[in-house]
């Protein structure tokens, strides 16, 4: 009976120390896949050839430092947490906010930018739209993208306006300053962007977001060698300025 239950314990425990770690296996295969939804500049963007961005350049930069190459794996953002966890890719990147959703649902890296909810409008209608009042009403067209914290943000504080959702989020903007919507849930960095290079829009709030959330990267549950290795990663580029670099790099200093 002894010997029965130390052989169980030796086998439970060599199947614990046998489970595979992520981290190795990137190493192993030389490519560190990351998904990311090609749609949010200027943390991701996908030209129909080329990724680009902050957070693609951040991933490029991880994936030097473990001595691998990288490649990317276009999602959605409502696929964003189901593709990690059907092993799609091994990390998730691209201007993802940190949540208690994803937080239960996967690994989330430490925060890297501190940002807020704000509204992209038409130039000149700022103070048209600058209240969760003003917008909140039906006759209010607002614009977001499927699966992400605007639609999350639209459904619990702008329950009466009229809410115009999108696949793409790289169609929002266009479909205000077309006039196809009136206001675009979005976030500080993404607001500032789209003011500087299209000057038929402007970010409202910009100073005082509606709320506060950090960016960060998304792994797979239980990969803690691999959450840690890339938090290691994020602490030296901080120190070592490579993080101030690649946002002036993307307009975002």
């Amino acid at each position: 009976m002894k010997l029965t239950h130390i052989a169980l314990i030796t086998i439970a425990s060599f199947s614990l120390n046998a489970q595979a770690d992520l981290l190795d296996d990137i190493q192993e295969k030389g490519v560190l896949t990351v998904g990311t939804t090609g749609d949010y500049k200027p943390f991701t963007y996908f030209d129909g050839s080329n990724y680009s961005g902050y957070d693609v350049d951040v991933a490029k930069h991880v994936a030097e430092q473990l001595g691998v190459e990288v490649r990317f794996v276009n999602t959605t953002w409502k696929r964003l947490v189901s593709d990690l966890k059907d092993g799609k890719y091994d990390i998730a990147m691209g201007g993802i906010t940190r949540r208690m959703s994803r937080q239960l649902a996967a690994e989330q890296s430490q925060g890297y930018m501190t940002f807020g909810k704000v509204f992209l409008v038409a130039n000149g209608k700022e103070a048209q739209y600058d209240t969760l009042q003003e917008v909140n009403v039906p006759s209010v067209k607002v614009g977001v993208n499927i699966g992400g914290t605007n639609e999350k943000f639209a459904e619990q504080f702008l329950t009466k306006a009229t809410i115009v959702k999108y696949e793409n989020n790289l169609d929002v903007p266009k479909a205000v300053s077309a006039g196809t919507v009136d206001v675009m849930v979005t976030e500080t960095p993404e607001a500032l962007y789209y003011q500087t290079i299209d000057k038929t829009l402007q970010a409202v709030r910009e100073e005082n977001p509606f709320t506060k959330s950090q960016f960060g990267y998304l792994m797979p549950t239980g990969e803690q060698r691999l959450l840690n290795t890339v938090n290691f990663i994020m602490d030296e580029m901080k120190l070592k300025g490579v993080d101030e670099t690649l946002m002036k790099k993307n307009s975002l200093m």
